[in-house]
Formats: C-alpha cells, sequence, structure tokens
C-alpha cells in the first residue's frame, strides 16, 4: 500500500511539472503570445490601440495588433497598414 502510495504521488508529481512545462508554447520566460494562424484583412487605424511583434522564439513571425473592443488579434507581418501601424507607434512612444 505504501508503495502504491508513493507511486501515485510521484506520477501526479510529474504529471503537475509536465503540464506546466509545457503549458507556454514558447517557453517559461517569454513576455509575448504567438500566432498560429493570422488575419488578412484590414483594420482601421481609429480601431487600432497598439501593435506589438509577435516574440522572437515563435515559429512564424507577425504582429499583435490590440483593437478598440480590446480583442487581440494576429496579422502578418508583410501586410502594409500594419506596418505603418507599427511604425507609426514607434514613432509617437519616442515622443
Amino acid at each position: 500500500m505504501r508503495t502504491l502510495s508513493c507511486t501515485l504521488g510521484l506520477l501526479l508529481l510529474l504529471t503537475v511539472y509536465c503540464w506546466t512545462a509545457t503549458s507556454n508554447p514558447v517557453s517559461g520566460t517569454a513576455p509575448a503570445q504567438c500566432c498560429f494562424s493570422f488575419f488578412m484583412g484590414r483594420k482601421p487605424a481609429w480601431q487600432i490601440v497598439s501593435v506589438v511583434k509577435t516574440h522572437s522564439k515563435c515559429h512564424d513571425k507577425g504582429f499583435i495588433v490590440t483593437d478598440a473592443n480590446g480583442r487581440d488579434i494576429c496579422v502578418g507581418p508583410n501586410l502594409p497598414w500594419v506596418l505603418r501601424a507599427f511604425e507609426q507607434q514607434q514613432v509617437n512612444s519616442k515622443r
């Protein structure tokens, strides 16, 4: 009975460890999200609250756009409107 309890305890600890180690798709220290599918449409500039690049360790590069409704939208890195919004945000943050 004691062996069974120890085995179940170790199994539980191992499960918790593995679950926490794999819950973040990038790493335990990554400050941002990764995108796995991308919005191909366009957002008007007045609806954009912020634009952040995906983390450098993400497999697919892109931007995470937060809109006026608080939704985070993954956008591909080559769309002109998101590049302009990101550049404008960088200019405004330096003021």
